[in-house]
């Protein structure tokens, strides 16, 4: 713990221990990106062609070229039909091509554990993806499971956005309201068939789930490919992944949000895609390599030029979910205390959940706890948490403003040290005036 004012460290219990900060981790790559990309950053998606539109004709290929975005959503692909319909095509006389070159190809963490493949924070990375909502899950689907039915029935379901991309093999049963569900949802390895399993309750509200897709390049090439049908324009050729020609023309351009905006659904809803889109656009912009090593290697020199000794430290990821990640607490607090001389610092401290506050993109992973005590609302912290795991760092802002960072490793009862994080905190914002 330090003093935000001084940096004078006031408390220090095995600070200079490596551990793993699970999602603490955005704290140091959130810093990193506001540091490399500067807050007004933003992520383009392109439609290029290497033919010519005429009389209703591309005659040549088009290209969805993706650099990265995370924000892109299916209803941008449907202005993008909108839009090449009210040029005048109607129809494209070669293939539809994605181009995700922008990011190599190592779509998944080193350390990413296999089981959790299929779920939202497991996601695929890719320079081409697109999102099924506004909290900005790239490389997803949403799953949203009725209970509507007679009993022995299948649910219902359906699937957003509305895609032949994945298949869903429904096994699952209702079973009466007087019965807990169990249901399973899980996507087969390797492929984009996702399987119901276990049991709905009657008349229970809808449940909804994230499931990601294997390939999110193809993923978006489908989702485009669909909305140009809709819109009228048939395709002779086939729909595939490659990088498109330098010498492409560029028809339409899609900039994302700028990264000060990106930087809320990143740090509140710990998003663990953008994390690592982070990290490779970091890699790409100032080496020239969008993969994970030149990325980190970005972040090590942002680390080395605000003092701190990232050769004393293991990062593997952007998002914290590598149980490989070790930091000491101590270099945490001195990163947080230093941030505050920064442009951009206000961006980065708005980014951070809020104590106790209900609403979800204020409070984020922390709206459901400290409220109705003294924490609320003055403690401004990023959460983690791995099996094993938990963390908790960032600022109390009274009069004597505090930096602390708790992190605590190898235990079984996560509900018992979550329990002594939170008694830290009240500790720490009963006494910090």
């Amino acid at each position: 713990m330090r003093c935000a004012k001084s940096g004078e460290m006031l408390f220090n219990h095995f600070g200079n221990t490596r551990l793993t900060p699970a999602s603490n981790m955005k704290l140091i790559t959130a810093g990193a990106a506001l540091n490399t990309l500067g807050p007004d950053y933003r992520f383009t998606t392109e439609v290029c062609t290497d033919g010519k539109l005429n009389s209703g004709d591309l005659i040549g290929n088009l290209y969805l070229r993706g650099k990265g975005d995370p924000t892109l959503l299916a209803k941008d692909l449907e202005d993008f039909a909108l839009k090449l319909q009210s040029l005048g095509m109607k129809r494209i006389q070669g293939n539809l091509v994605g181009d995700e070159s922008w990011f190599d190809d190592q779509h998944l963490s080193e350390d990413m554990v296999w089981s959790d493949e299929h779920e939202y924070y497991g996601a695929q990375i890719s320079a081409l993806t697109i999102s099924p909502n506004t909290d900005y899950d790239a490389g997803t689907i949403m799953l949203t499971i009725s209970s509507e039915g007679e009993i022995g029935d299948s649910p219902e379901f359906s699937v957003s956005p509305k895609t032949h991309y994945v298949d869903v093999i429904n096994l699952a049963t209702v079973v009466s309201s007087k019965e807990e569900g169990e249901l399973g949802i899980k996507r087969n390895h390797g492929s984009n068939t996702i399987v119901l399993t276990g049991t709905v309750s009657q008349n229970a509200a809808p449940e909804t789930k994230w499931i990601a897709v294997w390939n999110p390049a193809s993923y978006a090439i489908e989702v485009f490919y669909e909305a140009l049908e809709r819109y009228g324009i048939s395709i002779s050729g086939h729909k595939k992944i490659a990088s498109a020609p330098e010498d492409v023309s560029t028809l339409l351009t899609r900039p994302s949000m700028p990264l000060s905006e990106l930087l809320i659904p990143f740090m509140k809803l710990s998003n663990n895609g953008h994390g690592e889109i982070f990290i490779k656009e970091m890699g790409r912009v100032r080496k020239g390599e969008g993969s994970f090593d030149a990325g980190l290697e970005v972040v090590k020199m942002f680390l080395k030029e605000e003092g701190l000794n990232p050769d004393n430290m293991c990062l593997r990821d952007g998002s914290g979910i590598s149980q490989m990640n070790l930091i000491q607490p101590d270099e945490i607090t001195n990163l947080l205390f230093k941030l505050q001389n920064k442009s951009w610092f206000l961006t980065f401290l708005n980014s951070l959940p809020v104590a106790g506050s209900p609403e979800r993109l204020v409070g984020g992973t922390l709206r459901d706890r400290f409220g109705g005590t003294t924490a609320e609302n003055i403690v401004f912290a990023k959460t983690g948490s791995l099996i094993g795991v938990t963390s908790l760092s960032g600022y109390i802002k009274k009069e004597e403003p505090l930096i602390f960072s708790i992190m605590i490793n190898h235990f079984l009862d996560e509900e018992e040290i979550e329990k002594v994080e939170d008694d830290i905190i009240l500790v720490l914002s009963e006494n910090a005036l």
